[in-house]
């Protein structure tokens, strides 16, 4: 027997439920239960309802669309039957199933983003990569996400929130929280031979907001020619440009910067990752330290972006230049690589000269860091949770690179593979010949995003031609996608020869 038809007398014109603005007066004559399971699978399809969604009770559901109850129960019947959701229990009715097809635009109302044009990255690049879809991202510089430890941050927040007094909510010190500051420079002096006052560290929102800040101060001081290293990083780049900033391409070569080259250009400061390059992954060497240290005594600023520094698989870490020359480095870190980027949480320890501009320019753009957050990572790392995270981090990721290692020596034999020391990722190039030819890397980047791979082109992070290649991440897939990734990198440059 259809019970849709059961709940039809006393059912009003303005019957409805604020769940999926359903109005049971759309319903045809003698057809709601159908009608309903056909609006469920609906938004089922398009995304409104999405994976682990639970449906309301349907005594809840019942009332509020004025329907008996047996009309909503045999709707949840007709989507359990074909799949569509579960009975769980006291945990009630939940969306089982994946949408058919991706909502045409997301929460914010944004349609939904077009393929990337990889062959001329602007300023949203990074964002319609992120957007687009694939089956394995092998994009550089993610963590890897699943092993965020959400139990000791749990824990640690509730510690802070027990302690927290009311005043604690109101608005905090632009720089940071003390609490924090100070577990910042333990942490570097533990990790990265820093000796820092905590009343000279500023928390950022990341080492880009660090970027951000440092170029508005240094050209409101005249400074608005910045040199880079070439390769290194577009998203960088981006940041000191938006702001005004010049960036002029330094070589990099297997000891790191060409400090000759930059004493040549005149360029009045530098951004250099010295820990570990990015893209590249070399280390500056002892001699290019010495050379680049006294380029600094002579009036240089250095901006040390110290980026991966923690992550070292095959050699110990190298000191951080601040530990060395306090008045000509701006020292910049993060937990992005070690936590989660969504954490929005980095420092910044500049030289005193600086320190008050820089706070200004923090306070004028957001009022500092939430602060607790900022509470809760301090707790993680005075309590000595930090370190044990990156230990266990470190073992994983020592795995996937070396899964990658090796399907890149099975699938990409004529690769060579730079980087592999440190770091969440890896960089190939393709030059069989020796002499700088190779497939078009934005060409494969393209071909392998068709097929459901991303990665990103080595062209992107340089001002200057070189050899082409891919900047391969591994730290935020398993050994298995990672192998299957390379694979369809594989399949890419066949059709590409």
């Amino acid at each position: 027997m259809d019970r849709s038809n059961r709940g039809e007398t006393g059912r009003t014109k303005t019957a409805g439920a604020d769940f999926l603005q359903l109005r049971a007066e759309e319903a045809p004559a003698g057809g709601l239960a159908e009608w309903l399971a056909g609006e469920l699978r609906a938004a089922i399809a398009d995304g409104r309802l999405a994976i682990g969604s639970r449906l309301p009770p349907t005594r809840q559901l019942a009332t509020e669309l004025q329907v008996s109850r047996g009309v909503v129960t045999e709707s949840y019947q007709r989507l359990t039957e074909d799949g569509h959701v579960t009975g769980r229990g006291r945990a009630g009715t939940v969306v089982v199933a994946a949408p058919i097809s991706q909502p045409a635009s997301g929460p914010s109302g944004r349609a939904r983003a077009e393929r990337p044009v990889l062959a001329d990255p602007g300023q949203e690049i990074f964002d319609e990569m992120r957007a687009a879809e694939a089956r394995i991202d092998l994009t550089p510089g993610v963590p890897d996400l699943a092993a965020f430890p959400r139990a000791a941050w749990l824990k640690a927040e509730r510690a802070v929130l027990t302690d927290l007094s009311a005043s604690a909510f109101g608005y905090g010190d632009p720089a940071g929280t003390p609490a924090l500051r100070l577990a910042v420079a333990n942490w570097l002096a533990r990790n990265r031979g820093i000796k820092a006052d905590p009343a000279d560290l500023i928390i950022v929102a990341g080492v880009s907001q660090a970027l951000a800040l440092i170029a508005q101060v240094l050209t409101h001081t005249g400074i608005t020619e910045l040199a880079v290293e070439d390769p290194g990083s577009l998203g960088s780049r981006q940041h000191l440009q938006v702001w005004g900033m010049q960036t002029t391409p330094i070589q990099v070569d297997d000891g790191g910067l060409r400090v000759d080259v930059l004493r040549d250009s005149g360029a009045p400061a530098v951004l250099a990752t010295p820990a570990h390059q990015f893209p590249t992954g070399v280390v500056l060497d002892g001699e290019r330290r010495r050379e680049l240290m006294q380029w600094a005594i002579e009036g240089g600023l250095i901006i040390e972006d110290d980026y991966d520094a923690e992550h070292r698989y095959d050699r110990p870490p190298v000191p951080a230049l601040r530990g060395m020359l306090s008045e000509q480095v701006i020292y910049t870190g993060s937990i992005s690589k070690l936590l989660a980027p969504a954490l929005r949480i980095g420092w910044m320890l500049p030289p005193p000269r600086y320190r008050r501009a820089l706070i200004a320019a923090k306070r004028h753009a957001d009022l500092g860091n939430a602060g607790l957050p900022q509470l809760t990572l301090a707790h993680l790392m005075e309590s000595g949770e930090l370190e044990r995270q990156l230990r266990f981090v470190r073992r994983r990721h020592r795995a996937r690179r070396d899964a990658m290692i090796d399907a890149i020596s099975n699938h990409l034999p004529t690769a060579t593979v730079h980087g592999a020391a440190a770091g969440l990722h890896l960089t190939i190039t393709f030059n069989e010949a020796g002499d700088g030819d190779g497939p078009d890397d934005i060409a494969l980047a393209s071909a392998a995003l068709e097929l459901g791979v991303k990665t990103q082109p080595l062209s992107w992070h340089c001002q200057q031609p070189l050899t082409p290649g891919l900047v391969l991440g591994y730290a935020a897939r398993t050994p298995s996608d990672i192998t299957e990734g390379i694979e369809t990198i594989a399949e890419a440059l066949a059709t590409l020869t």
